[in-house]
């Protein structure tokens, strides 16, 4: 269990507090100096004068020095009690800890000279063993606590000037990350625009090229060839696009504007994504039929661009593997979540090999990963079945939902 702490002021107050229960305490017993013919309540007015001034030792550094003196002076004459001379090297101490520099040089200088003021009027009036007695007696008094709050000040600057260098490193460290990430930001979008944007373009431009020898044939709009070229040149035209896109979010350090010529796609445009399927999946046999539940409202950016694309990906891993038949596309629209699934016919033994095989799944649970949802993939009987819920509200790294 954690002990509780207190608070600066309530560290004060308890000093304050048990110095001065620990003095009437001293007085009752008569334990202090010239007991036996100072009156106690002699003693009393120095005690209540320190514990005040503990009250205030963090905040009035020449008021505890130049009043505790005093105060300390005059407990000397009326009956030197130990706790007025505890609560006064306390004062000394927070006077020099909490005050300024220029405190600490004078009462380094005023205890310096009480202490030989003192020994050299001991040393005149009596003789060397009661001097050097003195000596050691007031350095305790007047020099220990002032070297001690030194000492204190010195490490609590010092630590702080590290905490401070600290923080410039860390920000340096922060400073030198974002402009490593900036930069492989642009090398990967000169990258996608010099590798696979320049191979979308020629993909684009050689199925123009091959429509218009088609028509140049005069083959029919129905003609099987004309129909995949047209598809071919559709996704070339629109993975161009997403590419274009991406490009430039990776130009952006993400202290410009977004571009507000393109529009995230989400599932609204999952018709569009259901005829291109239909239209490519006609010479393997695959049908595609899409159900829609509830009420789709508006949905967060993020949620509705990653249900896009677990949409997306699956149809196109269903064209790739899945058997003929029928895929059934599944949205239904709950209040608090949406859930997405995708069955298509299971074609069981070795799918097709091609490059990056599987890296569509992975990036679909990342995409419900990091929403705060749930994907699952595999086949279920005869079908291979994606599912996917997300959240409408999106969970923030505090554990909190946001509109």
């Amino acid at each position: 269990m954690r002990r509780p702490t207190l608070t600066p002021r309530q560290e004060d107050r308890a000093i304050a507090l048990f110095g001065l229960l620990g003095g009437l305490l001293l007085i009752a017993l008569k334990v202090y100096d010239g007991s036996g013919h100072i009156p106690r309540w002699m003693a009393l007015p120095p005690l209540l004068v320190m514990a005040s001034l503990e009250l205030v030792r963090r905040n009035r550094p020449v008021l505890i020095a130049t009043v505790g003196g005093i105060a300390f002076a005059v407990s000397i004459f009326s009956g030197a009690l130990l706790a007025t001379t505890l609560m006064y090297t306390d004062l000394l101490y927070a006077a020099v800890l909490y005050g300024s520099p220029r405190m600490s040089r004078v009462l380094h200088l005023t205890g310096a000279g009480s202490v030989l003021v003192l020994s050299t009027l001991v040393l005149v009036f009596s003789d060397a063993p009661t001097a050097v007695a003195v000596v050691v007696l007031t350095t305790l008094v007047y020099l220990a606590p002032v070297w001690t709050g030194d000492i204190v000040r010195k490490h609590r600057q010092e630590a702080e000037t590290q905490r401070l260098r600290a923080e410039q490193t860390a920000l340096l460290s922060e400073l030198d990350r974002r402009e490593a990430v900036v930069a492989e930001r642009a090398r990967m979008a000169r990258e996608l625009h010099d590798v696979v944007a320049n191979h979308l373009s020629a993909i684009a431009i050689h199925a123009t090229g091959a429509q218009s020898v088609a028509r140049r044939q005069r083959r029919s709009e129905d003609d099987p060839l004309v129909e995949v070229l047209a598809v071919i040149r559709e996704n070339s035209v629109q993975g161009l696009a997403e590419m274009r896109r991406m490009i430039g979010l990776l130009r952006d350090s993400g202290g410009g504007e977004a571009d507000e010529s393109y529009a995230a796609p989400d599932l609204g445009a999952v018709d569009a994504l259901l005829a291109q399927a239909r239209a490519a999946g006609q010479d393997v046999g695959l049908d595609f039929e899409l159900t829609e539940s509830g009420d789709r409202g508006e949905l967060p950016v993020p949620v509705g661009l990653a249900a896009y694309r677990i949409v997306q990906e699956s149809l196109t891993n269903a064209l790739k593997h899945a058997g003929p038949g029928r895929v059934r596309v599944l949205l239904e629209y709950c209040p608090q979540e949406v859930r997405i699934a995708v069955e298509s016919p299971y074609r069981t033994g070795a799918g097709q090999a091609l490059p990056g095989a599987r890296a569509g799944m992975v990036g679909m649970r990342e995409r419900a990963a990091l929403l705060g949802g749930d994907f699952t993939a595999g086949p279920e009987g005869k079908f291979w079945a994606v599912r996917a819920v997300l959240p409408r509200a999106l969970v923030t790294e505090a554990g909190e939902g946001r509109a």
